[in-house]
């Protein structure tokens, strides 16, 4: 079927009939029980890895920063240590999980959940029980065990999804985006699921519980996936060398991913007295993209770049502008008696239904096609929520809903297109997309967010009072540059009310006016899909790339699928 451009309103429409039809449920219609089995193993490792992601980022701003005396600094780097290993972890394990094997990469994994809840419990007995001068150094230990369970715990996530990503999109390989995203609701289910473990223990000052929960899905997805037999990868079955999987990537690829991997470990693991210069990190990045250019002479797939490109905007209106948007519902919660976890809980639940029901939006539309629509939905909530500063609970809820819908498919629908249209680059290409994205968000999105955030509030204070302008302002450097920002201490010093309140009207202003600039983000992909989606409306409508494995018995070929059984669809049709 060709893609065409859909409404909002025709999305809304589809997707609440889904259930009614109880075709959720009923089309996992996979001929081989263990194939369905394989499949929730995956699924539940990746609540697994949400829960663990959002309890420890939940717990680093409420009780290890108390337990443990850190300041926000101190707080931002512990909540650092478990993403940038995720995002490094995913590009490094897809270079070689081919001939590790999946297996391998999900024994890695849970051993890193045992690990990390071990280190984690450590850290609780190390500071419970200690008064006096010695517990200055017993929540230094505590800190640094929490800091390195972290990073191997990050490393983990990361390796989930290297081998959960390829393993469904090879099992489904004639609907991998529609089941990508089913395998990703198993991120808002975690999420939901760690929300409503933080409300319920709200008041238990003993965190090893929220801990050990963690334990619960590991062992779950390691038993069912350790008695199963993995199968070998949609480009193995195809007979794609691996040299063929590095052209896909390519020099551009390479110089992207890899470029990211290294900024971010020179970012967190080079000493700031070391004083390397900010471009150092160019140097290993040099000799891998010197590496890929002497041994696949490829730039890569100009598609595959392209969907690189859209990734990095992609994810930051995605994970930090997220982030930014939650923040903001959480007073107004907190004014009305509740938990503002129950925002968390509100905005995943969503995205868990939602991504169930993809399958149907995905046949009808087309990846391209609702990749296109949800970029509009996200911008549009991006500027709905940007002219909520002095809002109502109800309106700010409506704006968020819409832009929690925008975003609910971006990921596992741009790695099921990835993966449609690039499958010669197997794990190395559908993985690196998710690296790519995430990087990018630490590197580049979250600090240019801080940038505009800043650079408003600083422009608007000038404006308003350019005195006390003068007195608060301090210049500041980053990655992409100088600006101006608002001196804590500075701040700090002015003492009487009315100035105060100007510089905290400021602040407010330039934190919904930096918002309003965000939604530049989702314009930017909302115009590339569209070029997208009539590219592929030139060559006849949207189809998957379809990999042929040689018959060893016969020699003829077939299409490269696992042993579900699923029958090849009709070409031009999805």
């Amino acid at each position: 079927m060709k893609a065409r451009v859909t409404s909002a309103k025709e999305i809304c429409s589809l997707t609440l009939t889904v259930f009614r039809r109880s075709r959720v449920l009923n089309d996992f219609n996979m001929n081989n029980r263990h194939d369905k089995i394989l499949f929730w193993g995956c699924f539940i490792a990746i609540i697994t890895t949400s829960y663990a992601f959002i309890s420890r980022m939940i717990l680093c701003g409420g009780q290890f920063a108390t337990d443990f005396g850190l300041d926000k600094v101190s707080v931002g780097e512990l909540q650092g240590a478990g993403v940038w290993p995720f995002g490094v972890s995913i590009i490094i394990f897809s270079l070689f999980i081919d001939r590790i094997g999946y297996k391998v990469a999900m024994v890695f994994s849970f051993l890193t959940y045992l690990i990390y809840t071990t280190m984690a419990f450590m850290a609780y007995q190390a500071i419970h029980g200690v008064t006096g001068d010695a517990l200055m150094a017993a929540q230094k230990h505590g800190h640094q065990l929490l800091y390195w369970g972290s990073i191997i715990l990050g490393l983990g996530n990361g390796s989930v999804e290297s081998y959960g990503n390829p393993i469904v999109a090879t099992m489904f390989s004639n609907d991998k985006a529609k089941w990508l995203n089913r395998l990703h609701a198993g991120w808002p289910t975690g999420l939901v699921l760690g929300g409503l473990c933080t409300i319920a223990l709200a008041n238990n000052p003993d965190w090893r519980l929220i801990m050990g929960l963690i334990l619960i899905p590991a062992f779950i997805f390691f038993f069912i996936l350790m008695t199963l037999k993995f199968p070998k990868s949609e480009r193995e079955q195809a007979g794609v060398s691996y040299l063929a999987m590095l052209k896909e990537l390519g020099v551009f690829g390479a110089l992207v991913g890899f470029g990211l991997v290294f900024a971010q470990l020179q970012q967190v693991l080079v000493p700031p007295q070391w004083q390397w210069p900010n471009w150092a990190f160019l140097v290993p990045t040099g000799a891998v993209v010197l590496t890929f250019a002497v041994l696949t002479k490829s730039i890569g797939r100009f598609l595959l770049a392209f969907l690189i490109i859209i990734m990095m905007p992609q994810a930051t209106t995605e994970l930090g502008t997220n982030g930014w948007i939650t923040s903001l519902m959480e007073d107004p919660m907190k004014a009305a008696g509740y938990n503002p976890a129950w925002v968390l809980v509100y905005t995943s639940a969503i995205m868990l239904v939602l991504r169930f029901c993809a399958g149907p939006l995905i046949h009808k539309f087309s990846p391209p096609g609702l990749l296109l629509t949800c970029s509009a939905l996200a911008g549009l909530g991006i500027l709905a929520l940007s002219h909520t500063a002095h809002a109502g609970t109800a309106t700010i809820f409506a704006a968020a809903t819409l832009f929690g819908v925008g975003i609910t498919f971006f990921w596992p629908t741009t790695l099921g297109l990835t993966s449609e249209q690039c499958p010669k680059g197997g794990a190395l290409t559908l993985n690196a997309m998710g690296g790519i994205g995430m990087l990018a968000v630490g590197i580049l999105g979250a600090p240019f967010l801080g940038y505009m955030q800043e650079t408003s509030t600083t422009q608007q204070l000038r404006a308003e009072n350019p005195a006390l302008y003068q007195q608060v302002a301090v210049k500041q450097n980053y990655l992409l540059g100088a600006y101006e920002a608002i001196d804590p201490e500075k701040k700090a010093a002015i003492t009487d009310e009315k100035s105060q309140g100007e510089i905290r009207a400021a602040e407010t202003a330039g934190k919904f006016a930096a918002l309003g600039k965000m939604a530049l983000f989702p314009l930017f992909t909302f115009t590339c899909y569209l070029g997208l989606f009539f590219y592929f409306k030139s060559r006849g409508g949207y189809k998957p790339v379809q990999l042929m494995a040689a018959q060893e018995t016969t020699g003829t070929r077939r299409p490269a699928t696992a042993t579900t059984g699923l029958q090849p669809e009709m070409p031009g049709k999805r």
